[in-house]
């Protein structure tokens, strides 16, 4: 083992830690700066294969946590159908693209996250409106989640939007991404995408993320969410930078 390859090892495991915090604080956000660091060192397949552990385990965490902030099924239901026939058809193609198209797509979805997030951040969609929405919604992210293992750009961007309380956004984003994955390892396991080395790694990633979530709970009632969220668009904008700097090179 090279110094070369600890150092990878260290700063992925820097990137989970990361990514935990920002769970930890606002209920979202592991894959968001977990995946794209992933993808740095291996691909984007084996990254999503890497999150299935932590982002079911974690996830079903903070439902559980949050259980009593549940919002009503008229908005839940049409969202995670939506999400469950996105990640199908996401999932088709990335068994279907090479990784440096994925790689790609993934940098431009983490592009369209932080444009989306800076464009209209007082904007706010009424929850009628979003009960309308949220069947589209909800493929969009999926697709996003099967295809590159990051549906941020799509769910998170949309439950900002509603300006829910932190706890109900929290349950509401959990559940969607618990049911995201689930239904994701299910279709990469009958696409014939499972690698026993990936599960393996993803065991052990768990351990980062779940280590660090105290830290984001509590750093979430000191620091304003406005100064957190721009010191995460500002990573997530380096990491995609590095990630269309690396298939150029």
């Amino acid at each position: 083992m090279n110094g070369e390859f600890i150092i990878e090892i260290l700063l992925v495991a820097i990137c989970l830690g990361l990514g935990g915090i920002l769970k930890g604080a606002t209920g979202a956000g592991a894959p968001v700066l977990a995946v794209p660091a992933l993808v740095l060192m291996f691909d984007v397949h084996f990254a999503i294969l890497i999150m299935i552990v932590p982002n079911i385990v974690t996830n079903t965490f903070q439902v559980w946590k949050f259980r009593s902030h549940m919002p009503e099924m008229s908005f839940i239901s049409p969202l995670m159908i939506g999400g469950t026939i996105g990640i199908l058809i996401g999932t088709y193609v990335l068994a279907s693209l090479s990784s440096e198209t994925l790689s790609f797509f993934l940098a431009i979805a983490v592009f369209g996250y932080i444009a989306l997030r800076l464009a209209k951040p007082d904007w706010k969609i009424e929850m009628g409106l979003a009960k309308k929405l949220a069947l589209p919604a909800g493929i969009g992210a999926g697709f996003l989640q099967g295809a590159s293992g990051l549906s941020a750009p799509v769910s998170i961007t949309f439950l900002s939007a509603m300006k829910l309380p932190r706890p109900v956004f929290i349950v509401t984003i959990s559940l969607l991404f618990a049911i995201f994955t689930i239904v994701q390892l299910v279709a990469l396991w009958q696409g014939g995408l499972l690698r026993q080395d990936g599960m393996i790694f993803s065991v052990f990633a768990l351990i980062p993320i779940s280590a660090a979530m105290p830290l984001g709970a509590h750093l979430a009632t000191r620091v304003k969410p406005d100064t957190f969220d721009k010191v995460i668009l500002g990573l997530l904008a380096l990491i995609a930078i590095r990630l269309l700097i690396g298939l150029l090179y």
